[in-house]
């Protein structure tokens, strides 16, 4: 059973602000309260933070925007990877909030968030929408841009069982690649069963929670991680 009191002060605390939507920050603390593995993440406020957060979190690391008026991060110019030195930190820092502040010139940006850069792994999604007619439904398929591309995606409905979750894993077209392909080794394919548990099990007891976006989630023959996610709560 996972532990939803930590995903519940996360929750509470974008509703007395005004907010529906959580920041990366706080969607990976509620996933970490899940019991689901992020990547992880401060905000900094200033250069002179990012600096020193990377100093901490070691490289190479990644920073990103931090906005909930910014959605496609990437397109504003607001994502720099494979950072190997404060030096270049500073400078991304610089650049991040350039672009993002000449592209969304009304956005409310808190800063940036300083992260360690996940090792490469199968890029998958894991997705949760409410349906007018079947309420909470859980999205499962390849992630990154390819969700975009290919649109090769399961969906269960809420509550998931464990037959449930093995299916969504295998019922798509690229299930291959799952099970390694071409030199490539399986990935833990029990391990992104487990996430999707754990999340039809939280969203099945959070009627408030209205969209959960975790992508990409980077899998491994032993463990997966996520590597971006989005909250949206109900009005």
């Amino acid at each position: 059973m996972v532990n939803t009191t930590g995903s519940y002060e996360v929750m509470e605390k974008a509703r007395e602000e005004g907010r529906t939507i959580l920041t990366e920050i706080e969607s990976k603390q509620l996933l970490r309260s899940l019991g689901i593995s992020t990547t992880e993440i401060r905000l900094a406020t200033s250069e002179e933070e990012a600096m020193a957060m990377s100093r901490e979190i070691g490289y190479p690391c990644v920073l990103k925007v931090s906005s909930a008026d910014i959605t496609h991060k990437s397109d504003a110019g607001g994502v720099k990877v494979g950072l190997a030195d404060a030096d270049q930190v500073a400078r991304a820092y610089r650049a991040i909030m350039a672009s993002c502040r000449a592209k969304f010139p009304q956005a409310a940006i808190e800063g940036v968030t300083v992260q360690n850069m996940a090792r490469p792994g199968l890029e998958v999604i894991i997705g949760m929408a409410t349906d007018p007619q079947f309420g909470p439904v859980i999205m499962f398929g390849l992630g990154g841009v390819w969700v975009e591309v290919l649109k090769d995606v399961s969906f269960k409905i809420v509550p998931l069982t464990k037959a449930d979750a093995a299916n969504a894993v295998r019922e798509i077209r690229a299930a291959r690649l799952l099970e390694g392909f071409r030199g490539s080794k399986p990935v833990d394919t029990s391990a992104l069963e487990d996430i999707l548990l754990r999340v039809s099990e939280f969203v099945a007891q959070t009627p408030q929670v209205k969209e959960m976006d975790l992508n990409p989630v980077f899998a491994y023959p032993d463990g997966a991680v996520a590597v971006d996610a989005r909250v949206i709560l109900g009005e």
